[in-house]
């Protein structure tokens, strides 16, 4: 299923594109901003969710893909944007980095992000999509017929009124117990629930979370 294609985020004057590319040379600080997008925001999944784990990794990179989850959380906390140390993420990855060194596995990592439009780079950083859209035919090409298959199905899974508020409560009982959600989504999973509802109702526990405010957002470093 190929996927319409979205408008690059807007810059203004002093936020002008850059090459895809790290887009500091000698320092390794910069913005992270959201990619805001109004059809994939209101359609993609969660970069955190099974829907990315079981599709998009094979695509991305495993590297590429932990990398743009720490992106997002760091856009739950502060979703307005904020400063982020390259070499500092890299380390804290068990992986190094140095802006002269773009073919390290984080400067790949950093590289595959923006080629697969995951990130776009900016003057000062990167606008980071806080949801991706479904992986197009042309990369599910490339995974294996068992992966494809199972993306098949998964488009094909009807989400149910009765399915979606057991899951809820279960969701709901899962949260008071002190999962995340990311973990909501998977015990949900384990409980019994399928997999398109598990993610449905574990999104909107993300979406919930990323509205809170600052204060109250869900850690998950």
């Amino acid at each position: 299923m190929n996927h319409p294609r979205t408008a690059r985020p807007e810059v203004t004057s002093d936020q002008q594109q850059a090459p895809a590319s790290p887009p500091t040379a000698n320092s390794t600080v910069v913005i992270v901003r959201p990619w805001v997008d109004p059809l994939v925001d209101d359609t993609g999944f969660d970069p955190r969710s099974r829907y990315v784990e079981t599709f998009w990794l094979g695509v991305l990179g495993p590297t590429a893909t932990w990398l743009l989850r720490r992106f997002v959380d760091g856009l739950d906390r502060s979703p307005d944007g904020y400063s982020l140390d390259l070499t500092a993420t890299a380390r804290s990855m068990g992986l190094a980095y140095q802006p002269d060194r773009p073919t390290s596995p984080f400067g790949r990592a950093l590289e595959r992000c923006v080629m697969f439009g995951a990130t776009h780079t900016l003057s000062d950083g990167f606008a980071v999509r806080r949801r991706l859209p479904p992986v197009t035919a042309r990369h599910l090409r490339r995974l294996p017929a068992s992966v494809r298959e199972a993306h098949d199905t998964w488009l094909t899974e009807v989400v149910t009124l009765d399915g979606l508020t057991r899951a809820h409560r279960l969701a709901i009982a899962l949260r008071e117990c002190g999962d995340g959600c990311d973990e909501v989504e998977h015990h949900l999973v384990a409980l019994g629930v399928d997999r398109t509802t598990a993610a449905t109702v574990a999104d909107n526990e993300r979406l919930v979370a990323a509205e809170a405010s600052p204060d109250d957002a869900e850690s998950r470093d």
